[in-house]
């Protein structure tokens, strides 16, 4: 009998060997369903634009229109609102781009936040490749309007460099984001660039509280960056993603953020003896100081989703009152 049974017990085996396994592409297993997933929803698809950063694409061309107000009187709506078209559609571009190629790496993964849409496999990586290429031509026709009313051509290399810069930021073979250059990058392109930007095209003039709110919107954009990366310091290395966050650790990026979201205020404050409007911006710390405190004293990494939150919402309050402030002082 004990015979019988090893014999059964053998043939069982054998024939589940010879039984065909199916294989991807790769040559490994495929992977089956456990269950089956949901279809994607327009709710998926505003999750993925990443609507708590886009304050981050309002606020420059807050500041920069402002600022161009205090060389030109007249407001140019139009070239404002191109403006805000160009800023807005690159963020969403960078967002959906940045899903799709830490997507196909496979950063996303196990990330802590909100699942993406190419990580989750509700939709192709084609579709979310191409919805932040479409983004990018909407930016590119705004800015192509805004070059035609100016007449400053030289600006459509500006635009080229910005979209080119939008891309690199995670895809191609060397992405500067994973090599712990990406706050640089989000400081040129989200605090100077588009701030100076929108003053020179309304104005054609560079004054120096353009600047002074450029460095601001920048640090507030980078301070943004740090606590995203900050909530995926551990799945970061995970992978092999090497965040400036990676880089120095999490104590110095805690250090660093608060450095970058503090700054801003001295900034605010040497405006405002000249524009005294510009002190309501303090009410920008209401949000901020609670982001500091959670920056500091999170337990999980889900926190500094809030976090992130509060400081994308303190750049556009702050953003606002300077905004306020130049046009209330316009000549």
């Amino acid at each position: 009998m004990a015979n019988r049974k090893s014999q059964n017990r053998t043939k069982k085996t054998a024939s589940a060997s010879a039984r065909p396994v199916t294989r991807s592409r790769s040559g490994n297993p495929a992977k089956r369903p456990v269950e089956a997933q949901a279809p994607v929803t327009a709710g998926d698809w505003i999750g993925a634009a990443r609507p708590r950063t886009l304050p981050l694409a309002i606020a420059p061309v807050l500041v920069g229109t402002g600022a161009a107000r205090l060389g030109d009187p007249q407001f140019h709506w139009v070239i404002a609102l191109a403006c805000l078209a160009v800023a807005v559609c690159l963020q969403i571009g960078v967002n959906f781009t940045n899903d799709y190629s830490d997507g196909v790496r496979g950063t996303d993964a196990h990330r802590v936040g909100p699942a993406r849409l190419t990580a989750s496999g509700r939709v192709s990586a084609k579709s979310v490749l191409y919805t932040g290429l479409a983004f990018f031509a909407l930016a590119a026709i705004a800015g192509v309007g805004i070059v035609i009313r100016t007449q400053q051509w030289w600006m459509i290399a500006v635009g080229a460099v910005c979209i080119v810069a939008a891309w690199f930021y995670t895809g191609g073979k060397r992405p500067y984001g994973y090599n712990a250059l990406g706050e640089v990058f989000v400081f040129v392109f989200f605090g100077l660039v588009a701030t100076l930007g929108t003053t020179w095209v309304q104005s054609l003039k560079l004054p120096q509280e353009a600047w002074i709110g450029a460095v601001a919107v920048g640090l507030f954009a980078c301070a943004v960056l740090l606590a995203n990366n900050l909530r995926d310091i551990d799945q970061d290395r995970v992978v092999g993603k090497r965040t400036l966050t990676v880089v120095i650790g999490r104590r110095a990026t805690q250090i660093l953020y608060t450095l970058f979201v503090i700054l801003p205020f001295l900034g605010l404050v040497l405006l405002a003896l000249f524009y005294p409007v510009a002190w309501i911006g303090l009410l920008a710390l209401l949000a901020i100081l609670p982001a500091v405190v959670i920056v500091w004293a999170y337990g999980k990494p889900g926190e500094l989703v809030i976090a992130l939150a509060l400081t994308s919402l303190g750049t556009l309050l702050y953003a606002g009152a300077l905004f306020w402030a130049f046009i209330a002082n316009a000549v």
